[in-house]
């Protein structure tokens, strides 16, 4: 029938720096809106984590987090990946090894990307190694809907028994 498959019909996006720190950017964008971005956050944090392990991405400091939990103070990490920074939760280490920078300052912002949410998906779960359906619980855990009965109404002074 058809000769395409689903490989076959989208040409895979090589994972460069480049293209990864857009990738990471688009999902992390589109987490902060999602319903449930659970997943995407640790789709981000995972990547994240490898780039810095493989020497492609570095932490530069800490930032003063802009919604901190329950009104305290609150520091994440600055990392720098290619031409993009992103922000994570620090580690105890990170404390100890990094310097503090402050405020985040506004004027500084990400370039614009060009990658479709399930093109930068794609490329983060093929570089992670992250399997979508075994970490995002919404998609395999909906509960069945019961279904509809009709409700059965008596004459006045009929029993329902």
């Amino acid at each position: 029938m058809s000769s395409f498959s689903d490989g076959a019909s989208k040409p895979q996006i090589k994972p460069t720096i480049e293209n990864l720190s857009q990738a990471i950017f688009i999902v992390n964008r589109h987490a902060k809106t999602a319903p449930n971005p659970k997943f995407l956050y640790k789709l981000k944090y995972t990547a994240l984590h490898k780039l810095i392990r493989e020497g492609k991405a570095q932490k530069i400091g800490l930032h003063f987090s802009n919604n901190p939990k329950y009104s305290q103070q609150q520091s994440d990490v600055l990392i720098q990946c290619g031409k993009y920074t992103f922000h994570l939760p620090p580690s105890k280490s990170d404390f100890e090894e990094l310097p503090h920078l402050g405020k985040l300052d506004h004027n500084v912002r990400n370039p614009k990307a060009t990658l479709s949410l399930s093109q930068a998906k794609r490329i983060l779960l093929t570089y992670t190694g992250l399997t979508e359906l075994e970490n995002n619980p919404t998609s395999t855990t909906k509960p069945a809907r019961k279904k509809y009965h009709k409700p059965v109404f008596k004459k006045l002074g009929e029993s329902y028994y």
